[in-house]
């Protein structure tokens, strides 16, 4: 059985013609000690920058955008983070990009938001100028969620800057003011004429059974595995999971070999191994299906 060269946490990728990308580690040793069975956990050395680990770039779901208008340089304590995969919940992305960010200075804030305007960005708060400096350097095109992510410094101050500055006030009332000048938004687009609102023809009905894929299940902190070769062991497994920060457990069917659970500490840390490993091939020509659990 041949095994592969496993890819670190949190994988990342580089620009095109520069040597690849690897992860930064998650802010230090996981929650509960080492794994069962296993070493004791941790990352790489603090402040050690993606692009030291060489890793294959991974699946990337689109490529880098192209600016709307010139990034802006003008140095800001406040990194805003564009081209973030939209389809992770609020409360998980806030949670990653924390972890992600801290490791180049203390972070007082990381804003996100639902809405059609502001899906799929982000900003996140540093205390000090020089760790935005760094983060957006270090970070840049760096791959989350299957996405890599565009940064630069903020355009405007953030509430949490302007409250220790002491001019909240004045900061909210421009702001309000300069949203106040914004173009409505066109109407979201409803079904194609002839369709109902399921998107299918009329006298049509949804498949029975239909449900939603593993490709597109809410984060979980359980990971299931599936293609798994027959002969696998939960050695093996624990091995290749272990490596990365809040493993807990693998839980294998005696009866079906071919499949297996992975828990993790929190859903964060799951997503984070979830990207890394899935397509992983265990044997040659066999690669590893890695979904979140069904809750």
């Amino acid at each position: 059985m041949a095994q592969q060269g496993m890819p670190p946490p949190f994988p990342g990728i580089a620009p095109p013609g520069a040597p690849p990308m690897g992860a930064p580690p998650m802010g230090g040793p996981p929650m509960g000690g080492p794994p069962m069975g296993g070493p004791p956990m941790g990352g790489p050395p603090m402040g050690v920058p993606p692009q030291a680990m060489g890793i294959p770039p991974p699946k990337l779901v689109g490529g880098i955008p192209t600016p709307r208008q010139p990034p802006n340089t003008t140095p800001s304590r406040t990194v805003y983070v564009n081209n973030i995969n939209e389809k992770v919940q609020i409360p998980v992305l806030k949670k990653t990009l924390e972890t992600l960010f801290q490791q180049y200075g203390k972070v007082l804030d990381v804003t996100a938001y639902s809405n059609i305007r502001a899906r799929g960005q982000a900003f996140v708060a540093f205390e000090e100028e020089d760790s935005a400096t760094k983060a957006i350097k270090e970070l840049q095109h760096f791959v989350l969620y299957d996405k890599p992510l565009v940064l630069q410094y903020a355009r405007q101050k953030s509430d949490v800057h302007a409250k220790l500055d002491g001019n909240y006030d004045e900061h909210h009332a421009a702001r309000v003011e300069e949203k106040s000048k914004r173009p409505p938004l066109s109407a979201p687009l409803g079904p194609r004429p002839g369709m109902p609102g399921t998107g299918f023809p009329p006298g049509a009905h949804l498949p029975p059974g239909h449900q939603i894929p593993d490709e597109f299940l809410p984060p979980n902190n359980i990971l299931f595995l599936q293609n798994l070769p027959e002969d696998i062991q939960q050695a093996q497994l624990m091995d290749l999971f272990q490596t990365y920060p809040g493993f807990r457990e693998v839980r294998m069917i005696p009866t079906k070999r071919d499949i297996a659970f992975v828990e993790y500490e929190d859903e964060t840390l799951a997503a984070a191994a979830k990207s890394a490993l899935g397509g992983h091939e265990i044997e040659d020509g066999k690669p590893m299906k890695v979904t979140f659990a069904r809750k």
